[in-house]
C-alpha cells in the first residue's frame, strides 16, 4: 500500500534521508523509529506530499505521489506531530471543514463524525470552540478528522503525545482494528518504544538518514541476540546509544540526596 523507492532529501550539506527503500503492505502497522534528527519527520513529510524529495518514488495504493498527488493524497489520512487546528471553529465545524476537503457527503459526515466524537469522548464538546480544548482533546479531534474519508493509508507522527492513559488505549485499539478489519496500512512514527512493540507488526529504524533495521519487534530483538532483552535495548544498540546504560553508575545521583 506504501511503496518507497530510492527516496532521498538533502538540506544544504546534510543528507537527511539517504536513498531509502521501504514497503508497507495493506493491513500492517509499521512503526517508524529513530533518534532525534534521524530523518523520521522529513520522511513523513515527503510521504504526506508536503515536501518534494530530491530523488526517488513514493506510491500510495499504486499511485505515484509525484505524478498524481491529488489522487494519492485522497487515499491518505495524515496527522503531523504538531497539527494545526482552526481554534475559532467548534469541534463539529472543524470536522465539517475536513470532510469538505475530502468530498465526504453530509450523511457520511453525520454518521462517522458522530461515531468518532463519541468514541473519543468529545461528543459533549462538539459545539465548543477548539481553543477551549485540552491538548489531548485536540489530538483526538485531529485523528477523528483524518479518518472521515476512510483512508487506505494512515500516516501519524507521535500519536500518543498529550493523551491520557485511556486515550492512549483508545488509539492503540483503533489502529489495530483499522488495520485488521479495513486492511488499512498504518505508518506510525513514535519515540514510545512500548507502543511500537505492542501494536506494530513491523518496525523500521532509521539512523542518520539510513534504514538500519526492518523486521518484526521480536525479529529485531532476536537478531541482536539480547537474552531476555527488550525493544528499548535493541533500539539503543542499533543506533549506537547503548553506552547510555554505562552512564547510570557515573551520574552521581546518590550524591543528590
Amino acid at each position: 500500500m506504501i511503496h518507497i523507492e530510492n527516496l532521498s532529501k538533502q538540506f544544504n550539506k546534510v543528507l537527511a534521508v539517504d536513498h531509502i527503500n521501504l514497503d508497507v503492505p495493506a493491513g500492517e502497522i509499521m512503526g517508524f523509529l529513530g533518534p532525534n534528527g534521524a530523518g523520521k519527520t522529513t520522511t513523513i513529510r515527503m510521504l504526506a506530499g508536503l515536501m518534494r524529495p530530491d530523488t526517488g518514488t513514493i506510491r500510495i495504493g499504486g499511485v505515484d505521489l509525484g505524478n498524481e498527488p491529488e489522487k494519492a493524497k485522497a487515499m491518505v489520512g495524515f496527522v503531523p506531530d504538531r497539527p494545526y487546528l482552526y481554534e475559532k471553529l467548534t469541534g463539529w465545524e472543524f470536522l465539517q471543514f475536513s470532510a469538505g476537503l475530502y468530498r465526504v457527503n453530509g450523511k457520511e459526515l453525520d454518521r462517522l463524525g458522530m461515531y468518532y466524537l463519541e468514541l473519543f469522548e468529545l461528543l459533549d464538546w462538539k459545539d465548543e470552540l477548539i481553543e477551549g480544548y485540552s491538548h489531548g482533546m485536540k489530538q483526538r479531534l485531529i485523528i477523528s478528522s483524518a479518518l472521515l474519508h476512510k483512508p487506505k493509508v494512515f500516516i501519524i507522527d507521535e500519536p500518543m503525545v498529550g493523551l491520557d492513559p485511556r486515550g492512549v488505549r483508545l488509539v492503540k485499539n483503533l489502529f489495530t482494528e483499522m488495520a485488521k478489519s479495513r486492511g488499512m496500512a498504518v505508518f506510525l512514527s513514535t519515540h514510545t518504544l512500548a507502543v511500537a512493540e505492542e501494536i506494530c507488526s513491523f518496525i523500521t529504524i532509521i539512523h542518520k538518514g539510513k534504514l538500519i533495521a526492518s523486521d518484526t519487534p521480536q525479529g529485531i530483538k532476536s537478531t541482536l541476540e539480547i537474552s531476555g532483552g527488550n525493544l528499548e535495548k535493541a533500539f539503543l544498540k542499533l543506533t549506537g546509544h547503548d553506552e547510555v546504560d554505562g552512564l547510570k553508575g557515573s551520574l552521581g545521583l546518590a550524591n543528590i540526596g
